[in-house]
């Protein structure tokens, strides 16, 4: 939009609110007869296929949406982004994580200059250092070869890359190259995150590198410290060179902290923390662990993506029409959640990953304008994988609230099972609930289908299903390496049509801040407390009240000795 007006004073957005009017009248139990209408809400591409027949929009509503697309000049920002302007106007940054995954002879300019020369540097470096970490011709400081990789970083710098190294476990390739290998991640301060990654850990053959762009991240960089610590009780100060890395822009601290700066694996400041996991963020403990060229299949299947997203019209574009059906579950309809469930186990941090993404791009109550929205903007995600999360939380789905589905499922498994006599495979009993899960959501059951089944009269209003609640299947033909990059991008891309179209930055993450700043006056007091015996000052009654507690019970906690779990 060329003004400052939000995009709820347009004449489309008027047209969709108008539409609700319409939508409501009718049910998804009708919408589904329309042959036609199903037909027409199916896509391909590459492999995927989405269903998106279960929402409850009809095809004039997806018209209209793609209406309100135009009118919020949807094409014209993903092309801005995609040629490096900087739409991350209030860090004055471009958003160029589709660099990343580019091939090497592609050209993405930011400020003037193409970056992909840039990336593919450190995509070639990577290489090269994960190949003498898992042949052996980099060792330890005793000479045992390192077989073990502890990940330290928070946030972005965790939760794709655990996500991805997750989904890839059970991966017959990607396990058969990380036979013998082990990859942890050490993310919360909490130092029982630090016990449990020491576990079974033998320090000469451990390496650890530490993700932080700036190398000053308080939890990030605390835990740095303390593995340092522990490899430095075993194996003197001189081992750190050998089994400490850095993903990092900033060598000067990186060097201090005593990493070799020529072990340090840069980013750029175009790549936000959520959207980092192609970056040296993910690719180098990845590349440890299953080695180069399993990832570079991961990039290659978040790439063509991407070039989907770029090219493919707005009415056949998968992230486009996930993310407008998401703005109309949202701020139309009325819904605020989105539950994203995988009928995959190897799936089990996609949802943590995608909550990330998700909420803390789209969670904004200003326009990037700086205007306050008169709508609702961002939803709020979870999920479990199937057929776990229907022994949890489906009884909420199909007979509480309202809340829209993602149902994502596989048609080949990972690791197969067939049992002789059993009615069906494993896979095909998940399956079996990821195909029949929509439909109960959509169809419901009536009071009339329970009478005819001689349901006792009071058990009635207890076993009636509404139905009439929205969802989408996208099916995957297999969970690679390649598949996991598709599904991967799909998401960020869904992300970034949302806010698009709120007309609010996704990229940037204000919110995170004030309590990073509350939690330093914290530390500040209970180091002095700690010391100096200084009574707590400076607070409100209530959290001065909880520091001295916590202060008088925890009174024999060391205050300057080293102390690491003990495992």
């Amino acid at each position: 939009m060329a003004s400052c007006a939000l995009i709820s004073e347009t004449e489309q957005w008027k047209d969709l609110k108008l539409q609700v009017e319409e939508i409501n009248k009718t049910h998804l139990r009708d919408l589904m007869n329309d042959s036609d209408r199903c037909k027409a809400m199916m896509l391909e591409f590459d492999g995927l296929l989405l269903d998106y027949s279960r929402q409850r929009a009809t095809i004039d509503t997806i018209e209209k949406l793609i209406k309100l697309a135009e009118a919020a000049s949807l094409k014209q920002k993903i092309n801005r982004m995609y040629n490096g302007e900087h739409i991350n106007s209030t860090e004055d940054r471009s958003v160029l994580h589709v660099a990343l995954r580019a091939p090497r002879d592609a050209t993405i300019h930011s400020d003037g200059k193409n970056v992909v020369p840039e990336v593919w540097k450190v995509l070639d470096k990577i290489q090269e250092f994960t190949e003498k970490i898992r042949s052996g011709s980099w060792v330890g400081a005793t000479g045992k070869q390192l077989t073990n990789v502890v990940a330290i970083g928070i946030g972005g710098s965790f939760l794709g890359p655990l996500f991805v190294h997750t989904a890839l476990q059970t991966d017959s390739e990607a396990a058969k190259s990380a036979k013998g290998r082990q990859l942890r991640f050490l993310a919360n301060v909490d130092p029982i995150d630090v016990a449990r990654n020491l576990t079974g850990l033998d320090p000469s053959t451990t390496l650890v590198v530490v993700v932080s762009k700036t190398f000053t991240t308080a939890e990030t960089m605390l835990n740095a410290r303390t593995m340092k610590a522990w490899i430095i009780a075993a194996l003197g100060p001189d081992a750190v060179t050998k089994h400490m890395v850095a993903v990092s822009t900033n060598l000067a601290l990186v060097e201090k902290f005593g990493i070799d700066p020529n072990n340090a694996f840069g980013f750029w400041d175009w790549v936000g923390g959520r959207y980092s996991v192609c970056s040296a963020v993910g690719v180098l403990p990845l590349s440890l662990q299953y080695g180069f060229p399993v990832v570079e299949k991961f990039l290659k299947g978040a790439a063509s993506i991407d070039n989907h997203f770029y090219s493919t019209p707005l009415e056949k574009n998968i992230p486009v029409l996930l993310g407008l059906l998401s703005v109309w579950n949202v701020t139309f309809l009325g819904y605020p959640a989105r539950a994203i469930l995988p009928y995959s186990q190897a799936l089990e941090k996609f949802a943590p990953h995608i909550q990330q993404v998700s909420m803390e791009s789209n969670g904004k109550g200003v326009s990037i304008d700086g205007i306050p929205l008169s709508y609702e903007a961002g939803e709020i995600d979870f999920g479990e994988p199937g057929t776990n999360g229907q022994h949890s939380f489906y009884q909420l789905i199909h007979q509480g609230r309202v809340i829209p589905c993602d149902f994502i499922g596989i048609v080949k498994s990972q690791q197969p099972v067939y049992l002789k006599d059993e009615v069906v495979s494993n896979h095909d009993e998940l399956m079996s609930n990821f195909f029949a899960q929509p439909d109960a959501l959509a169809y419901g059951k009536t009071a009339e289908q329970l009478q005819k089944e001689n349901v006792a009269p009071h058990l009635i209003p207890h076993k009636t299903f509404t139905g009439n609640r929205p969802s989408l299947s996208l099916l995957l033909p297999s969970l690679n390496a390649y598949n996991i990059g598709q599904l991967l991008a799909i998401y960020e891309h869904r992300v970034a049509v949302q806010g698009f179209v709120w007309g609010i930055n996704s990229f940037d993450q204000w919110g995170v801040e004030l309590g990073k700043s509350l939690a330093s006056q914290v530390r500040n007091q209970l180091h002095k407390s700690r010391t100096a015996g200084e009574p707590v000052e400076g607070f409100n009654s209530s959290t001065t009240y909880l520091l001295s507690k916590y202060l008088e019970a925890s009174s024999d906690v060391p205050s300057n000795t080293t102390h690491l779990p003990q495992v």
